[in-house]
């Protein structure tokens, strides 16, 4: 059962429960985009618990982003680690499963489309509780992301769906989901809000850097770094861009690069900085001062759209799950082959105007909108 408050009516003492919310983390971005969600939650008078899985078990990939977010120690941590996916997302259920016994939560709160994701909201469901989707109904129809299979399956598995934009309701709606759809915007944006003014107070990555001009780039989807072949391409564009470029490196990203003999290569790149992994506020102070942003990552899209960073990016995939930014002037995708994406790169730099429209994902209060909907529903 919920936890309870003593409150005093006249002579006689009630107990009124709060709706205790279980807020599920694993990864790094995650935690971002959640961070605005817990606080939002707090504030609503709801009890958020904080359950991290432990998919990102790297110090800088997890526990610094806490710090950095001003956010509590996780109430649990499952220590779930890596492994084969099936067995990674087996593990979790089980061990969800077991927390979401006792106390059990009101509601489940997951946010995107990870391993993490995807056995949290099974994990609550065999305990019959309600799940709710953080970004859902989001697609990219590239069935090679092990991530598209995961959020198609949570979104139709989750009693409320918070989508960030009208494409991503349309999307659920057209797929006949169980759960209500809510358009709450993207909380990604409440963080860039809440949090880039504390990262420019003390912006000390920058003094790694050696150019006040750079290119921000940053590499480590699956069906990118484990193809050695996509790999290869995308080192020869860091490598050979006429422009310098910025690399905070993933430890994903470090261990192919090393296991397919590529690091060498980056090594011998004059116009290359590789950084360690970053944490958020200096991810943050990296996309403000840059010239523009090459990336596969999906959370950089919509940070990168943010009203307080407002830059280019150049999507190195096929796809994106993210065609709002595409279409506001923020994003383009431009593919795997380093020809064509070093020619896109150079078309840019000659011309650098972009007309970008509104932010397409919210004006930064996204985590009161889901704690709002969340008090009416449960």
């Amino acid at each position: 059962m919920s936890l309870g408050r003593e409150i005093q009516l006249r002579s006689s003492i009630c107990v009124i429960p709060e709706m205790v919310v279980a807020v599920v983390v694993g990864t790094r971005p995650e935690i971002i985009k959640m961070a605005p969600v817990y606080f939002a939650l707090k504030s609503a008078k709801m009890e958020p618990r904080l359950v991290h899985s432990g998919q990102h078990y790297d110090y800088k990939m997890s526990k610094v982003f806490f710090e950095e977010l001003e956010l509590p120690e996780p109430d649990k941590f499952l220590g779930l680690g890596s492994g084969p996916p099936g067995k990674q997302i087996g593990e979790a259920i089980v061990k969800f499963e077991e927390e979401f016994s006792e106390p059990r939560p009101d509601c489940v709160l997951v946010e995107g489309d990870t391993n993490t994701v995807l056995a949290g909201a099974i994990g609550a469901i065999k305990r019959h509780i309600k799940v709710g989707h953080v970004e859902a109904g989001l697609r990219s129809y590239d069935l090679r992301m092990p991530e598209e299979l995961n959020r198609r399956l949570t979104d139709h598995a989750s009693d409320y769906l918070f989508a960030p934009t009208d494409d991503s309701v349309k999307i659920l709606k057209g797929e006949n989901v169980w759960g209500k759809v809510f358009k709450t915007g993207n909380t990604v944006i409440d963080a860039t809000i809440k949090y880039l003014p504390k990262a420019m107070k003390n912006p000390k990555v920058m003094w790694d850097v050696p150019w006040a001009n750079y290119i921000l780039a940053t590499l480590h989807r699956a069906e990118n770094v484990d193809n050695p072949e996509v790999l290869a391409e995308m080192v020869k564009v860091i490598s050979d861009c006429p422009h310098p470029v910025v690399l905070p490196l993933h430890p994903r990203t470090e261990l192919r690069l090393r296991e397919y003999l590529l690091r060498e290569k980056l090594d011998k790149a004059k116009n290359l900085k590789i950084l360690p992994p970053a944490g958020y506020l200096d991810m943050l102070v990296l996309m403000k001062n840059c010239r523009f942003i090459l990336t596969d990552s999906g959370g950089i899209q919509e940070e990168a759209c943010s009203p307080v960073i407002k830059k280019r990016v150049f999507v190195m995939r096929k796809t994106t799950e993210r065609p709002e930014a595409v279409r506001a002037g923020y994003s383009k995708v431009v593919g795997t082959n380093a020809v064509k994406v070093l020619r896109e790169l150079k078309r840019f730099a000659d011309d650098p105007k972009v007309s970008f429209k509104p932010c397409p994902y919210g004006k930064g209060d996204t985590g009161k909108r889901i704690a709002s909907i969340l008090k009416r529903e449960l």
